[in-house]
């Protein structure tokens, strides 16, 4: 043997990789409200495709399978089979689009809203709350 380690322990240190966090730390958090991003033709193809392919393969429960047949079917498609679904996803895109202008417009107004709601309390509501929270009475004794 020439060197000291078997292959399967240099083949284990070469594949252990150091992942490093992103630039700029933590990444931000994704909002929930956020409209999702539109499915592709081929998507909106394969949403049928699942349907049709489990009934005609019922104790198939591969992914893997129902992906690459659909896949197949999918290249094996002319343009204009595959227009339905090119229309379904265009549809999807011009909603998804919409729904995006409106939830930017709503993330502008946003700030200025909870702001407001802040600054209904007066100064003396915040510091009776303040008070109660530290359990102190208000009279302190200075001996």
């Amino acid at each position: 043997m020439k060197g000291d380690k078997s292959k399967t322990e240099t083949r284990s240190t070469k594949l252990s990789v150091n992942k490093k966090p992103a630039k700029g730390g933590k990444a931000a958090a994704k909002d929930p409200n956020k409209p999702k991003r539109p499915s592709s033709a081929f998507f909106v193809f394969m949403e049928d495709f699942r349907q049709t392919f489990k009934e005609e393969h019922p104790k198939n429960k591969s992914v893997a399978a129902v992906g690459k047949a659909g896949g197949e079917k999918w290249k094996s498609l002319s343009v204009s089979e595959k227009a339905p679904y090119v229309a379904k996803a265009d549809k999807r895109k011009v909603e998804y689009e919409k729904n995006m202008k409106a939830y930017n417009k709503k993330l502008e107004e946003g700030p200025k809203e909870e702001e407001e709601e802040e600054s209904d309390k007066s100064v003396s509501e915040v510091n009776d709350e303040d008070d109660a929270e530290d359990g102190s009475d208000e009279e302190e004794d200075d001996d």
